[in-house]
């Protein structure tokens, strides 16, 4: 089995994008499971467009009660980072066991995870994302966006990745809907301060480019 982990620099940036895209040339092909364990901002009134039932329907699973448990496990309500969103219900997201759920099942051959916020965001009162990708010991997807800011907030994600040796396997700038320049000149950009690592770009229309983006992930992970 293989595990993903789909990352990012900061919230609303894309990663559910990039996951439902990866999702649309690797689901066919390959065993697979791709969860989101954490979500906030998670109520009745928008549970339709939450990031967890676009990835259930990017899968082409049923969409019910038992399948939005088994993609997010951990939703709360208010579109909070994960520690004050769970604080504000009277709990704690139990890292422990946020830890376990990610690593299984083992019959798969790709296990696709996608976090919650960017790569520092907190999760309780210990954890951070980031702690829970170290402790997963996986692959990264550092997803980015194109806005005003992003080179910076990009370069800041990927140094600390970097620190904690997660290098990211590649980093995928999702086209921001309000960008000062062009995701070619973004990538571009960091395609200087990265080390070599692949940059892929993926526009919002959600087609262009998202096949050799899968085929780029395939590669990298090996998958056969």
């Amino acid at each position: 089995m293989t595990t993903l982990f789909v990352t990012s620099a900061g919230t609303d940036i894309g990663k559910t994008h990039v996951c439902c895209r990866l999702l649309d040339y690797l689901a066919p092909k390959f065993r697979l499971r791709c969860v989101k364990p954490v979500v906030t901002g998670f109520e009745s009134a928008t549970q339709e467009t939450s990031d967890t039932l676009r990835l259930l329907r990017a899968q082409i699973l049923e969409v019910d009660q038992a399948a939005i448990e088994a993609t997010s496990p951990w939703r709360y309500r208010a579109a909070l980072s994960a520690d004050m969103a769970a604080a504000n219900e009277g709990t704690s997201l139990p890292f422990d066991e946020l830890v376990a759920f990610s690593r299984e099942p083992e019959d798969v051959e790709l296990n696709l995870i996608e976090g919650i916020g960017g790569v520092m965001a907190p999760l309780d009162d210990k954890h951070t994302v980031l702690d829970w990708i170290e402790a997963l010991d996986t692959e990264v997807l550092l997803v980015v966006g194109s806005y005003l800011g992003s080179i910076s907030h990009t370069l800041s994600a990927f140094d600390v990745l970097a620190r904690r040796a997660r290098k990211p396997l590649a980093i995928v700038v999702s086209q921001s809907s309000n960008e000062p320049v062009s995701t070619a000149d973004t990538a571009r950009s960091l395609e200087l301060h990265c080390g070599g690592i692949p940059i892929a770009i993926l526009p919002r229309d959600g087609a262009a480019n998202a096949a050799a983006l899968a085929a780029l992930i395939q590669r990298l992970l090996k998958l056969r």
